[in-house]
């Protein structure tokens, strides 16, 4: 039997799910591929990023136009400032994935001589610009977890990419994708004296800043539909609505709701009983009171300055002594945490959010 999936990328065949690729326009995917673009998507967690550039992988590939690669750069964070150690992780990720996902072992049998020949600022570079170089087809690399990287690493990756650029597609890959949380201009780095820069201007070569959406109401309705047909378990008059409404589709938020409705709650287990809109109001008091791992994370950003001063005003109308009024870009960055939404008008996310952020904020009070 499927289920909610709460944690983790999308498995077609154990949860239920709205195709990965319906979710963005591959028509202006391919165009950028095409193209030979380099590109950024960005998303807040757990909305299906990861799925996307799976799926879009598995597509790439199986269209044989080119060879494409996910890789996830996150065991590098570890590194921080360390870029030798931070380099050796991600060259040696990424020539672990081709194993994996594409049967290729030369990445392996070049990471050694790469490290070794240009060192940990040029080894990404010189192992890609060779891969490029053996392949029949073009490649498309796919990268998530960037902004996860911390300070000279995070440098370093960027600049080797921005360094093979020039050279592509013969002898670099042909399009690189980064993903993750923010998008570019967001990435702030502290460099070896200690001043802040920008992705921006470390990654100068990106020609577009796609961001992946919530789930619309149709996405919503066609995922509980899913459960349904499989259990023939109906939803009461109003449920969906209510999900929606309470959520505004955020895919965690919908599928967290979902399974805590169907699944944990008592009164839904007897199947010929529908989800009655008391059950799934219950479930959302229970996802709320219980703080998981997504709605801790998205708190937890609560400290940050920028975050901090955004939902200050929002909330009070007022900001705190000291702090200088949220900027544009403030609200962006909220924004792509998944924290507010600027459309039609600037408030809290949804009405989940709009109760986890006060309480989180009063969390010591509360207990």
């Amino acid at each position: 039997m499927k289920t909610f999936c709460t944690a983790g990328p999308i498995r077609p065949d154990k949860h239920y799910n709205i195709p990965a690729l319906s979710r963005w326009d591959t028509g202006e995917i391919h165009r950028l591929i095409a193209e030979e673009r380099y590109f950024v998507l960005h998303a807040p967690r757990q909305t299906g990023k990861t799925s996307c550039l799976l799926a879009l992988m598995e597509q790439l590939n199986a269209e044989a136009n080119y060879r494409a690669l996910y890789a996830n750069l996150e065991p590098a964070q570890s590194a921080r400032g360390d870029v030798e150690a931070g380099m050796r992780t991600i060259v040696s990720g990424i020539a672990e994935d081709a194993r994996r996902y594409l049967d290729d072992r030369r990445l392996w049998e070049g990471v050694e001589d790469a490290l070794r020949k240009f060192g940990p600022h040029g080894a990404l570079r010189g192992l890609l610009s060779r891969w490029s170089e053996e392949n029949d087809r073009p490649i498309v690399l796919l990268l998530d977890e960037v902004d996860s990287l911390v300070g000279d690493t995070l440098i370093s990756l960027l600049r080797q990419i921005r360094a093979g650029y020039p050279d592509r597609p013969r002898a670099f890959p042909q399009t690189v994708l980064l993903c993750g949380v923010r998008g570019v201009r967001d990435y702030r780095i502290h460099d070896g004296d200690n001043r802040i820069i920008t992705g921006g201007s470390v990654f100068n070569i990106k020609s577009e800043s796609l961001r992946l959406g919530n789930f619309s109401h149709k996405d919503t309705a066609t995922l509980y539909a899913q459960y349904t047909e499989e259990t023939a378990q109906v939803f009461a008059a109003g449920g969906i609505d209510y999900v929606f409404e309470q959520t505004n589709g955020q895919p965690w938020l919908v599928n967290a709701l979902g399974y805590e409705a169907c699944f944990r709650a008592k009164e839904a287990q007897d199947r010929a009983c529908p989800i009655t809109l008391a059950i799934v109001e219950d479930a959302r008091e229970r996802l709320i009171e219980r703080r998981d791992t997504h709605i801790d994370q998205l708190a937890d950003k609560l400290r940050e300055p920028r975050v901090h001063k955004v939902i200050s005003e929002l909330l009070s109308g007022d900001i705190e002594p000291g702090l200088a009024p949220p900027s544009a870009d403030d609200q962006l960055y909220v924004q792509d945490l998944g924290l507010i939404r600027t459309r039609p008008q600037v408030e809290i996310a949804n009405p989940i959010s709009r109760e986890v952020i006060p309480r989180a904020l009063t969390w010591v009070a509360q207990t």
